[in-house]
């Protein structure tokens, strides 16, 4: 795995020691002598992840990583600090500043790369969903960044796994002061556990009495459900090739025992802020992504979708020998209700019109705002008798259902006209079909309108 490193630290040796051994497993490697430097370096987005001395002149790495978590440019970057502090308060200190991790100097080659590659891999799996995020700025959808700032980390919804009473109560006490936790002491039905609870982070014991605990925090990793829970292991000190190990298979942090009660609720915080924000950055593409495909009015899909989707269907129903039909509806006289009753009333017409286009066709069916007062019907596996007969009975529902305008206080009588082709021959294509569908809304319009006419070809 490719990233760029970025060491700060203000001793030219230390610098070099983490420069060689970076460098030899092949990481681009950057450095900085001071926090000035290394904020600079940041801000342009040259690194993937930060190593931080804490104790620097110009200002020390709890102030450099505090203004880093605070700026929404930068805030995403993992920062590990590496120090000579060893104190639990030092790297609690570290953790509240907004560090992913405290490692103590001497620092092992082991865990080291083990916990850089970790925390690049997962950086890595949110730069895309961020860079789209940004993108969505364009079309008006907030970005995540802000609450990120905000986010404090409590609240969470937490899973702990622990066959030993005694130290799950220990754990269970300090963190229900912040958290909702439920235990799990079975670690076979950890995994459905995990999967139905909606949890923000699971707690697992490596030490479980039976059951390899690496092998459950793989397991919730490879998962659909779980994959990007967070995973926070608890471990002896003697654990460190297994906790290493548990880093390249995907657990997102860990603490070793004996467990200080404030670096534990730093710890829980780190994971439920990063679980979060990579939500809200999931929750905010999936958002642009509807943007780009609906129509804001109605919440049918647009026409650049149907046009695009269109091909895919027709395409697929040629190939297996399937019948597929089109209908295009447009509303009569729209313009008169627009004139008559205003732009309001006519934009509660077309919402309520795909209300009841939506509740007239069936799941496999594509609806889509074609442009203004005209509508798209797709109907894959239909007949053109079939699809007749659905577009009679949504007519009829529109005719003899006045739609309510002006908040319900008002209604007009309303009608449509539909216009309906079918796939002909296989050579046959989606800009051939839609265009008799819409010959045939043609035809409907000029022999008197609220009627349904399917294509004679």
């Amino acid at each position: 795995m490719t990233a760029r490193v970025l060491v700060v630290d203000d001793v030219p040796a230390n610098v070099k020691l983490l420069e060689a051994r970076l460098s030899a497993e092949y990481f681009d490697v950057l450095t900085a002598h001071s926090g000035a430097e290394a904020l600079a370096l940041c801000e342009r987005s040259e690194c993937d992840i930060v190593l931080l001395d804490v104790m620097m002149p110009d200002m020390d790495g709890f102030q450099v990583c505090r203004k880093l978590k605070n700026n929404p440019v930068t805030h995403h970057i993992p920062v590990v600090m590496v120090t000579a502090l060893d104190q639990p308060s030092d790297r609690v200190a570290g953790l509240e500043a907004g560090a992913d991790d405290f490692l103590t100097k001497p620092v092992s080659d082991v865990a080291l790369i083990a916990r850089v590659r970790s925390l690049t891999r997962l950086k890595m799996m949110t730069d895309e969903l961020r860079m789209r995020a940004l993108t969505s700025k364009e079309i008006g959808i907030e970005s995540p960044e802000r609450e990120a700032m905000t986010e404090t980390g409590r609240g969470g919804r937490l899973l702990m796994v622990d066959d030993r009473r005694s130290s799950y109560d220990r754990i269970m006490t300090v963190l229900e002061a912040e958290h909702r936790i439920d235990i799990e002491t079975d670690p076979n039905n950890a995994l459905f556990r995990a999967a139905e609870g909606n949890y923000e982070c699971v707690i697992v014991s490596l030490g479980l009495q039976d059951f390899d605990g690496l092998r459950l925090c793989s397991q919730i990793r490879s998962l659909d459900r779980t994959r990007n829970m967070p995973i926070l292991a608890i471990a002896d000190g003697e654990d460190g090739s297994r906790l290493a190990r548990g880093l390249e298979i995907g657990i997102n942090d860990y603490i070793i025992r004996p467990v200080d009660k404030n670096e534990l609720l730093a710890r829980v915080r780190t994971q439920v802020r990063r679980k979060r924000y990579t939500e809200r950055l999931r929750d905010n593409v999936q958002l642009s992504i509807e943007a780009a495909i609906t129509d804001a009015l109605t919440g049918l899909y647009n026409r650049r979708y149907m046009e695009s989707h269109l091909g895919s269907l027709v395409e697929q129903s040629a190939a297996r020998g399937k019948p597929i039909t089109v209908l295009v509806l447009d509303i009569d006289f729209f313009k008169a209700v627009n004139d008559g009753h205003g732009h309001d009333a006519g934009d509660d017409v077309l919402r309520e019109f795909a209300i009841r286009v939506r509740k007239s066709i069936r799941g496999i069916d594509l609806a889509c705002r074609y442009g203004g007062e005209e509508f798209v019907i797709v109907m894959p596996e239909t007949d053109m008798a079939v699809a007749a007969t659905v577009a009679e009975r949504l007519r009829r529902r529109i005719a003899t259902e006045p739609f309510p305008i002006a908040q319900g206080t008002k209604s007009l009588e309303v009608t449509i006209s539909i216009g309906l082709a079918s796939l002909e021959t296989a050579d046959d294509n989606a800009a051939s079909v839609l265009k008799r569908a819409d010959q045939a809304l043609y035809r409907a319009k000029r022999d008197g309108r609220n009627r349904v006419v399917a294509d004679a070809a």
